[in-house]
């Protein structure tokens, strides 16, 4: 295990009841493996872990890949400061479709109290499905809403913009896609 230079760390339900496993992946471009597996999602599952790992192979990693629940982030922090830390793509999307559902519930009533035209109703999956899975209608109900200054199409064209974030590359990062180094995280 001396050459980990990249982690993802997820958990995953084994029993109904909201029963945990906690499990530690070496996502290196050469080496895809399980290095750990622990009862639990809790901070000190993570920390047995990197207790495990050694303080001086936490120090050498490069990347870690995580979601954005607290405890994780809070032990990476500590045990491996030095390592970039890639937050997956799953849930920041999560996070950003939340923001616009917020928004346009909260618009919605707002006009509703105003008395304007109720345009924001039934458009909840035209604003958060992806382009690509989207029905006719919604895409029709998409384009009709653009056209409105609207706070709610302000947030969606913000999320719209941030899915550019996926796909750029930095130049000269080790961590560039199609780079020798890069950490396969999510």
């Amino acid at each position: 295990m001396d050459n980990v230079n990249a982690i993802g760390i997820d958990e995953i339900q084994y029993l109904k009841g909201h029963k945990y496993l906690t499990l530690v992946f070496q996502i290196d471009t050469a080496c895809k493996r399980l290095l750990f597996v622990g009862q639990n999602r809790c901070a000190k599952t993570l920390l047995r872990f990197f207790i495990d790992f050694g303080k001086e192979r936490s120090g050498k990693l490069k990347a870690i890949c995580s979601d954005l629940w607290k405890p994780y982030l809070k032990v990476v922090k500590r045990k491996a400061p030095k390592a970039i830390h890639i937050l997956d793509r799953f849930h920041v999307m999560k996070y950003l479709n939340d923001a616009v559902d917020q928004t346009r519930r909260a618009e919605t009533a707002q006009l509703k109290r105003d008395g304007y035209e109720p345009i924001l109703e039934k458009s909840r999956w035209c604003l958060l499905k992806n382009k690509k899975n989207q029905k006719t209608s919604q895409l029709a109900k998409l384009r009709e809403l653009v056209q409105y200054n609207l706070k709610t199409v302000r947030c969606y064209l913000l999320k719209e913009a941030f899915q550019h974030f996926w796909t750029y590359n930095l130049p000269d990062s080790p961590f560039r896609r199609g780079h020798a180094g890069e950490p396969n995280g999510s």
